[in-house]
């Protein structure tokens, strides 16, 4: 069953009627149902492309936290070949809501690490919904340390709502983690491309997102906390999430116009869940671009672009809001 967002009820209802008359089958004139259908087809499909054209903060921020969104396993499953996973950090234990390992993209081999919030009920807890606690950046670390020793380039993943915050996660040293898995990332000598699928949130994000390139999808979001924690703090009422998503300059196109990210990668119209296989192949492109314009630079070169793309952003940043 496909599952609607508040603002999609125009199309759910013309899908709805749809449904309906394929189920009345042979009851009826066959010939002017399918006209119907046919009619009702071109509709939905053109009200959801208008919706689709003029989304706010607020409903991107509902379509990257859509429920049947493709997420980190599905891209891996139709990307990555003779994937290998690899599980804990050698210090505490295994984190299931950061998966990585080893396998081939497009003929080469490549180290993949991201945050895998699960599809239903049993697998979301296992992933703890994509929020990391200490280990998985341990273990994000020991991966990306390893690409690194064997001149492996890493394509990272990002969809959180941002790191754990609980009590254990604290004991066991969050922060730290979280400050030594960006410092990993950022030190790489083989290239890294990263990509925002939905959610990317926080230190949590920032821990594996900070690459050569970083790709965004077209309704993802991406921002330092949650609009819903912003609401909270600036107006102490989370009932004001929508005001917050749109002060916050969260989405796609305010991180490319900000330099914060390198390129906007398109959905199929509707969203990502509308077709994930389509979406899928579409961020592949991406990232084989990507990957092709890092391609022949030595550890030195790689390293120094990815210093100036960050020093370059904060540059840009400041005159932007300057």
């Amino acid at each position: 069953m496909r599952s609607y967002l508040d603002f999609e009820k125009p199309v759910a209802e013309l899908e709805a009627k749809v449904e309906e008359l394929r189920a009345m089958g042979q009851a009826g004139d066959a010939v002017a149902i399918g006209e119907e259908i046919g009619r009702l087809e071109v509709k939905a499909a053109l009200a959801l492309k208008e919706i689709y054209a003029e989304l706010t903060p607020w409903q991107k921020t509902q379509v990257a936290r859509h429920p049947q969104r493709p997420h980190c396993l599905d891209y891996i499953k139709g990307l990555i070949g003779d994937f290998v996973p690899l599980a804990g950090d050698r210090k505490f234990g295994d984190d299931a809501a950061i998966v990585g390992g080893f396998g081939r993209f497009r003929g080469s081999s490549i180290c993949v690490i991201g945050h895998e919030k699960g599809t239903d009920t049993e697998s979301r807890l296992k992933h703890n919904f994509g929020m990391a606690r200490p280990e998985g950046y341990r273990k994000a670390v020991r991966l990306m340390e390893m690409a690194d020793r064997f001149d492996i380039p890493v394509l990272t993943l990002v969809d959180t709502a941002g790191a754990y915050p609980g009590i254990g996660a604290e004991e066991r040293g969050q922060a730290e983690a979280i400050a030594r898995s960006t410092d990993v990332s950022l030190g790489l000598g083989v290239p890294n491309v990263a990509m925002i699928l939905g959610e990317g949130g926080s230190g949590g994000a920032i821990a594996i997102a900070s690459a050569n390139r970083v790709l965004m999808l077209e309704h993802a979001i991406y921002s330092v906390i949650s609009p819903e924690g912003a609401a909270s703090i600036l107006w102490r009422d989370t009932a004001k999430a929508q005001d917050a998503a749109t002060n916050m300059k969260i989405t796609a196109q305010d991180m490319l116009r900000f330099g914060v990210i390198d390129n906007v990668v398109t959905e199929p119209t509707g969203g990502a869940h509308r077709d994930p296989q389509a979406a899928v192949a579409t961020a592949g492109e991406a990232i084989g671009h990507a990957f092709a314009e890092l391609h022949g630079l030595d550890r030195e070169a790689v390293r120094l672009a990815r210093r100036e793309k960050f020093l370059a952003m904060g540059r840009n940043l400041s005159r932007a809001t300057g």
